[in-house]
């Protein structure tokens, strides 16, 4: 068995089997963006919030499958960002990997803030940077440990994940037929355009980014996917990955819009405890409450690895301070571990003092980020492949479908200004961007000229 040296903080990389990169996909994209944001979406799109997650689906599957062609065709540790420079040059690879490690470092801050504030349920005594500083120190802790303790964490816990929304889905049968609780509200099923659409196209549009917030985490798997035994099976991962995941999260919500009706829900608390509350399903709250803390740990600790081992690539690459490419002792890179730590102390202080609506405005932003990296994927994919007509034809409907959960931001209150943080976020690295080219460009003016072949003759 051949193992592979980790550029992220790990000693050893074993080889991967299909469904054990499934399920570290699972386990990286089930979280708090799920079992939180959907209300949000269930507020701006009503009951056609389940189109929104069904074409999110869809358009993620686009994109990972475009990553995991490009991975078949040429594995890089660096993936997305590896491939966007090898398509479009040194700033696509240097302007994507900074986009997507500022992003990540901005939603793992609100990550930990709601790992701490579903904790302080149980200890309200306790200051949240208390916890937050907890599981940053857990999740390094697990990163740094290796490949091995990455991989155990991450299952376990995608099973835990998958196992808590099928426990959902079973309880909100049973209570729908007055097995299980008691109470409830009648709610009638949707039959005319207004009552499936109730605040319009406006309202859906809005509603599809949390659609694909739900199934983020493709970029992880794209970085592990080069570990899989066969390279051919990483499009199959991804496949089972987002069926599973489609399904259980449409039976989810649409069981939960028929137990409660959806203006009833509120944007503060899970869709899942507001509809199990209804029907007095007992211990409802303590028992999502160890699943938010679940699925937010776990998505932060592959966050976690992923933006380790991009700080890594893009210091070997020269587009960061080639300290951060260093390892110490059993191949733990130990100067990227630490950046990100202090990235995560910043990250949980700015989280605290700033105030609260104004931060979850910095975290929507990063979301969006997270899709114009995707856009990258698209735009690599096909420059660097020959794409059949097919391929060609889900190229173009990821672009639409990433678009229009990007434009749709502008048309509710809730994720506007995320939509104008995130242009200045942009603005900012393509002006550090085109300050970095003109250095690169120096650089390759002052190296001297290449001997011709009529000197190396003489």
């Amino acid at each position: 068995m051949i193992n592979l040296k980790t550029k992220a903080g790990e000693q050893a990389e074993k080889p991967l089997k299909w469904w054990e990169l499934s399920l570290l996909g699972i386990a990286g994209t089930i979280g708090t963006g799920f079992f939180l944001g959907s209300s949000i979406a269930i507020d701006m799109a009503g009951p056609s919030v389940l189109f929104a997650f069904a074409l999110a689906a869809v358009g993620t599957y686009f994109v990972y499958e475009a990553l995991a062609k490009m991975t078949m065709a040429d594995p890089q540790k660096g993936s997305f960002r590896s491939y966007a420079k090898k398509a479009y040059g040194r700033w696509a690879g240097f302007s994507s990997g900074w986009v997507y490690w500022l992003s990540e470092m901005l939603i793992m801050g609100s990550q930990m803030t709601a790992l701490s504030i579903f904790t302080r349920f149980w200890f309200p005594a306790v200051p949240l940077w208390v916890f937050a500083c907890v599981y940053a120190a857990l999740g390094i802790l697990v990163i740094v440990v290796g490949t091995k303790s990455f991989d155990r964490v991450e299952n376990l816990l995608a099973v835990l994940k998958v196992a808590a929304i099928l426990m959902f889905i079973i309880l909100a049968i049973l209570a729908l037929f007055g097995i299980f609780g008691q109470g409830g509200e009648d709610v009638p099923l949707p039959r005319t355009f207004d009552s499936l659409f109730p605040n319009g196209l406006t309202g859906l549009l809005p509603a599809f980014i949390y659609g694909f917030y739900g199934f983020a985490g493709i970029e992880i798997m794209g970085l592990i996917a080069i570990r899989l035994k066969n390279m051919k099976e990483a499009p199959k991962s991804g496949k089972v990955m987002l069926t599973v995941l489609a399904i259980i999260y449409i039976a989810s919500i649409g069981l939960a819009l028929l137990m409660v009706s959806w203006n009833n829900f509120t944007t503060e608390q899970s869709p899942f405890v507001t509809a199990l509350n209804a029907f007095n399903v007992p211990y409802v709250n303590h028992f999502f409450n160890a699943v938010f803390i679940i699925a937010g740990f776990s998505t932060m600790v592959a966050s976690l690895f992923a933006v380790i081992r991009i700080l890594v690539t893009l210091a070997e690459d020269r587009d960061a301070p080639t300290l951060f490419s260093k390892r110490i002792g059993k191949n733990i890179a130990l100067p990227a571990i630490g950046l990100t730590a202090a990235g995560m102390v910043v990250s949980i202080i700015l989280a605290i003092i700033i105030p609260g609506r104004l931060y979850e405005y910095v975290t929507t932003a990063a979301g969006i980020m997270l899709l114009y990296n995707w856009i990258f994927i698209l735009g690599s994919y096909g420059r660097l492949l020959e794409l059949t007509t097919k391929d060609k034809i889900k190229r173009v409907l990821g672009f639409v479908f990433i678009l229009l959960a990007v434009i749709g931001t502008v048309f509710h209150q809730t994720s506007r200004p995320g939509f104008y943080i995130s242009l200045v976020f942009i603005l900012v690295v393509a002006i550090v961007t085109l300050i970095m080219s003109h250095f690169w460009k120096k650089k390759e003016d002052d190296k001297p000229p290449s001997p011709s072949l009529f000197t190396k003759l003489e």
